[in-house]
């Protein structure tokens, strides 16, 4: 509570002093004596100003009201739960994407599963996607043609199907378990009524026909890494870059009730769509004009901020430009088919929203300006503004310095200024020409299917393409840099100091873009989730088992730790069962390498389900289930963090992980049969190194000691030395013999034991 009225008063606070510097900009501040250039420039900067502070004040609105516009989660007993459809839309999604979908649909939680109704909404008419409904034993509505696209597709589910609710599944989009009974609730608010802190019927009198629930909407989620967190190198610093808008933006919308639909993880009222004619046709957002024609219609879309489902973003540049870019003008679309900005059906509050939301669309094209105008400034002598170096600081540097601490509590960590800037800047060059050709009603109908398709080189003459934009603005800056403070000195530098600070803030912005463009390569096929499991392990011919932890599991690779290190015989099929509470998996697998990892040992092995049930379970065991990437930002990261590490990255070579066995180090002085000696330095299980060899140890020969519990070990000398060439390498000869005989952990006990207890006398 404290702390919300600490973020309030930063917020009025924030307001009132950019008001004042907006006035004074707009009044005060313009070169109407400079020149036609100078003025034009300088109105064009103070737009981009009142235009970017004014959609973040519609944003301070909403995130002081943002408790009042919750709504309470009832608790509703089994018998009342509706009967839901469940659609998963596709076009042309490969079907190993669309059976993790599917099988994830089967898994959700209902009261009565016989009341979900699961479909595969397919416009393609595949017979592969046919076969795959069968397979799962789901419903399958093929639409060929793709006539009117995902709309259509939906339009001909809904005419085919007659349950009171609706739930919407992308085809990458994967449900938790929990999905339906963290939704379904909700719709249910007007015909239960809490008292006393239990929910009952309502009375008759206690109904509540205002009350109309059109849609839920959980946040849209990813569980592979987005190309701002992985291209730089940044997995771990910052969250997925649209969780801003789905964990935060679109939560506080709820005070205004203008929450938007994404189009898929979703719950709608069928008789919401009944009553809005169906998916809308003429857009290419029909999600986004969904939502805003149920509220015209006078149901609420609500939002809530608990992740319950997870897709694969896009992975290439190209495509995810295309998508900013069809978001871009399907928005703009969908705003001009609703006229909601100016809609009397909406409220007040709601159609300022849409104006904020019309308005975001151009923060692009105010970025241009914001590069610029230093640049114009400092190389090319343009007075965009008429003013001194302390009537700025009076007037722009307390105002700057509240904004940027209200940045952060409006973001909740998720996002902070430079970031928005950044964001903004990688997109700059390629959404203002569309936004533009939207706006003057010049429009693209054709809805293009986002690739998500993983790219796995650096594919350098692409990359380079979409970064000349920023390398001509950051040449420009530079030179604009040299320029302005070439014979500078002293006083003259501190008064120079406000537009030197601009150019080098901008500059930073403009290298993550070329970093961001320069892009990463991808080495794995598929994602690492991680998860703590319990995983047994176990090999043929041994009826050994051990008990592990898994630290991440993936489609086709699986980590898990050991408190000890134990024999895993390299290039052989090892069994593995993984188990959570709800699901359990059976894979066959094979060691990859080995490494140390703080007290114990991770081992990383290639996976295959043995059986189509084990695969299904294991698909479960990796997404259903929170995704590890970030929800908050690393605060600790500033510019200068993120700009090194990526230098580093870039410079460093990463070597990968090649050991298959665990190496043990030893200090083990052993005496042989034959009375030669040596002291064993490390021990991996198939090789144990060692130094001082005594006696006859010729090469090729071969040596016998008996460990405290008489194994019997034969050593083979190999003639071959370690990397540092200290150590000479002696191959076990019978290690096979010892694992059959099931002596393998009792030898490794026998190794430690004796440096174990020197050690112990020695402390």
């Amino acid at each position: 509570m404290q702390n919300e009225k600490r973020q309030n008063v930063f917020f009025i606070i924030t307001m009132i002093l950019m008001t004042i510097y907006l006035i004074w900009r707009t009044f005060f501040t313009l070169p109407w004596g400079e020149g036609v250039l100078n003025v034009i420039f300088g109105m064009l900067l103070i737009i981009a100003e009142t235009v970017t502070v004014g959609t973040t004040f519609e944003l301070f609105f909403q995130k002081m009201q943002k408790k009042r516009a919750q709504l309470d989660f009832p608790v509703i007993p089994d018998e009342y739960y509706p009967h839901v459809d469940v659609f998963i839309a596709t076009h042309n999604e490969p079907v190993d994407l669309l059976y993790k979908t599917v099988n994830a649909c089967t898994f959700m939680d209902y009261p009565d599963k016989s009341k979900v109704h699961i479909y595969l909404c397919d416009d393609g008419a595949r017979p592969a996607v046919e076969e795959l409904a069968k397979q799962f034993g789901v419903g399958y509505l093929g639409f060929p043609g793709n006539k009117h696209a995902k709309s259509g597709n939906l339009n001909n589910a809904l005419s085919k199907t007659s349950s009171p609710l609706i739930a919407t599944f992308d085809a990458d989009m994967i449900p938790q378990h929990t999905f339906l009974m963290k939704t379904v609730p909700y719709f249910l608010l007007s015909t239960f009524i809490e008292e006393n802190g239990e929910w009952r019927l309502r009375r008759e009198h206690e109904m509540d026909p205002t009350f109309k629930l059109g849609l839920v909407q959980t946040p849209q989620s990813f569980y592979n890494p987005d190309l701002f967190q992985f291209n730089l190198y940044a997995e771990q610093g910052i969250p997925n870059e649209q969780d801003f808008f789905s964990r935060e933006v679109n939560i506080l919308r709820n005070a205004s009730n203008a929450v938007a639909y994404t189009g898929s993880n979703t719950v709608i009222s069928r008789q919401g769509m009944v009553d809005i004619g169906g998916f809308p046709l003429n857009t290419i957002t029909e999600d986004f004009e969904t939502s805003i024609r149920l509220q015209q219609e006078g149901y609420i879309t609500y939002a809530t901020q608990e992740v319950q489902a997870a897709g694969q973003t896009t992975t290439t540049i190209p495509s995810m430009i295309k998508q900013r870019i069809r978001w871009a003008r399907g928005i703009i679309q969908s705003l001009q088919n609703t006229r909601a900005p100016f809609s009397r059906k909406l409220p007040f509050w709601t159609r300022v929203t849409y104006v904020s939301s019309f308005l975001y669309w151009w923060s692009f094209f105010n970025r241009l300006i914001f590069i610029l105008s230093p640049i114009l400034f400092a190389l090319f002598d343009f007075q965009i503004v008429d003013t001194t170096f302390w009537q700025i600081l009076i007037f722009w540097l307390p105002s700057y310095f509240f904004y940027s601490l209200s940045m952060r509590y409006l973001s909740s960590n998720i996002r902070n200024q430079r970031w928005s800037q950044v964001i903004d800047t990688i997109f700059m060059p390629y959404l203002i020409w569309p936004v533009i050709l939207e706006t003057v009603g010049i429009r693209e109908r054709k809805f293009k299917v986002t690739n998500k398709s993983r790219s796995t080189g650096r594919e350098w003459i692409v990359s380079m393409k979409y970064a000349l934009p920023h390398i001509f603005l950051l040449l420009l800056s530079i030179a604009a840099i040299i320029r302005y403070v070439n014979g500078k000195y002293g006083i003259a530098l501190f008064f120079s100091s406000i537009i030197i600070f601009w150019l080098v803030h901008n500059m930073i912005a403009l290298l993550y873009a070329l970093f961001f463009m320069i892009g990463r390569r991808a080495y794995r096929e598929n994602e690492r989730i991680r998860a703590q499991e319990n995983v047994t392990i176990g090999y043929p011919d041994s009826t050994l088992r051990y008990e592990g932890k898994t630290v991440d599991l993936s489609e086709n690779g699986i980590a898990f730790y050991v408190p000890y290190p134990i024999y895993l015989p390299e290039q052989k099929t090892i069994s593995l069962v993984v188990q959570s509470e709800r699901y359990e998996a059976n894979l066959d697998a094979v060691i990859v390498y080995v490494k140390a990892d703080g007290d114990g040992w991770r081992y990383s092995a290639t996976v295959q389900p043995i059986s189509e049930t084990d695969n299904r379970q294991y698909m479960q065991l990796i997404y259903d289930r929170k995704h590890s990437l970030p929800e908050q930002m690393n605060l600790w990261d500033t510019a200068y963090d993120d700009m090194l590490r990526n230098v580093k990255k870039r410079i460093v070579r990463q070597k990968s992980d090649q050991r298959k066995m665990p190496r043990l180090s030893l200090h083990l002085p052993v005496t042989f049969t034959n009375h030669a000696s040596c002291t064993l330095r490390s021990f991996n299980y198939r090789f144990f190194s060692a130094t001082g060899l005594q006696g006859n140890i010729a090469e090729g020969s071969e040596v016998t000691f008996y460990t405290d519990s008489n194994i019997e070990v034969i050593l083979k000398h190999t003639g071959k030395t370690t990397a540092n060439k200290r150590e000479v390498l002696l191959s076990v000869e019978n290690i096979d013999e010892i694992l059959g005989r099931g002596l393998i952990d009792q030898l490794l006990s026998d190794l430690i034991r004796p440096q174990t207890e020197r050690f112990t006398k020695e402390g």
